[in-house]
């Protein structure tokens, strides 16, 4: 089955998303600031979510990794 058409894989890609992409950008800021409209500024804008709101990206990760593993 598709994440897409599965609420808790598509919570987890996003989730995901939203954290490789504030990492990538530790290392290689120059490369997501400059790409900032367009497909591609979806990751920079994931990237922003990851570094203003990582208390709440990190509890959502753990919540979603406790669920993974026991609820499931």
């Amino acid at each position: 089955m598709s994440a897409i058409f599965n609420f808790q894989s598509l919570l987890s890609v996003i989730l995901l998303l939203i954290c490789t992409c504030a990492y990538l950008r530790s290392f290689f800021p120059s490369i997501m600031d400059r790409n900032k409209t367009g497909l591609l500024g979806t990751f920079w804008k994931c990237a922003r979510i990851g570094e203003r709101k990582s208390p709440y990206v990190a509890t959502c990760c753990v919540l979603m990794a406790f669920s993974i593993l026991f609820l499931t």
